[in-house]
């Protein structure tokens, strides 16, 4: 590993920004969606609540994904993480407590997946890691 690693709980909790999330199936088609940020587990793993879309079925056949983040403001400042897929529940207490904005109340006929991952590299949104504000992790 170069550098120091990101506190990204930290900074997910106080950065504002715009979130993407790539996966591809098992033929190779890549999507790509706009996710809120993450929640950072205890155990340091990223997880994203997610619908039974696209994004969702793609996991089922090719664990590893990309997770691009653009902060808020002037300039391209951010992160990118490239993903491993590591567990995945639904229809539990951490689901809904998880869930910022589902209103699964609301709705209780749609359903929520909680998609856990490793992080397997971490760079910043421009360059490989040189900045000494973005170290590369992973490498």
């Amino acid at each position: 590993m170069k550098g120091k690693k990101m506190d990204l709980k930290s900074y997910f909790e106080k950065t504002r920004g715009l979130g993407i999330l790539s996966t591809a199936g098992s033929d190779g088609a890549v999507n790509a969606a706009v996710y809120a940020r993450p929640q950072v587990l205890e155990d340091g793993s990223l997880a994203f609540i997610m619908r039974d879309r696209l994004t969702h079925h793609n996991l089922q056949s090719n664990p590893h994904a990309a997770y691009l983040f653009r902060e808020d403001g002037k300039g391209y400042k951010g992160l990118r993480l490239h993903l491993t897929k590591i567990h995945e529940e639904s229809a539990t207490d951490r689901v809904r407590d998880l869930c910022r904005r589902c209103r699964i109340d609301d709705r209780p006929d749609a359903v929520r997946f909680l998609v856990a991952f490793r992080i397997d590299r971490e760079l910043p949104l421009i360059g490989t890691g040189d900045s000494p504000d973005y170290p590369a992790v992973g490498d």
